[in-house]
């Protein structure tokens, strides 16, 4: 089955590459490897939700927009490869919270983005991981995902 396949599945689709916000590109290959930029929580164009975890935004509702930034950076790396199968592996992802200063749960909400990755790449989805508390994020931004992918 292809990642294509996978996110039908799974009810989901791959996204429209977010336009970036400030003068940088949302992937770029070198060699073997991609490396998507930052990508927030869009849909359609617009930043789903604004806050801080653990103030305005549950962790619940976080890990939730964790896998929206995990669909955004995947559709990133397909706008270089063209198809999501040349993915070999997700070698390792970045997580940024916008925190509370009482919220410690970061590993939790970037959960969100790690499952779905494996969920859509299985094996190959599996990978190395930071997750990192911050105390902000752009445009307000509660979750933000990076990603370095191994291509063929």
């Amino acid at each position: 089955m292809t990642p294509e396949e996978r996110l039908a599945e799974l009810g989901l689709t791959l996204p429209e590459v977010v336009t970036p916000l400030a003068s940088y590109v949302p992937a770029v290959r070198s060699g073997n490897y991609v490396y998507t930029s930052g990508q927030i929580p869009m849909v359609d164009g617009k930043l789903v939700a604004t806050g801080k975890v653990g103030a305005e935004v549950s962790p619940e509702e976080a890990r939730e927009l964790a896998r929206t930034c995990a669909l955004n950076a995947l559709a990133a790396v397909g706008s270089v490869i063209g198809d999501l199968s040349g993915i070999v592996r997700i070698v390792k992802v970045v997580g940024f919270v916008a925190s509370d200063p009482a919220f410690s749960g970061q590993p939790q909400v970037v959960n969100g983005a790690s499952e779905l990755l494996a969920e859509v790449l299985g094996e190959a989805g599996k990978h190395a991981r930071s997750a990192v508390g911050v105390a902000v994020l752009p445009l307000d931004a509660p979750v933000e995902v990076e990603l370095i992918a191994e291509v063929g």
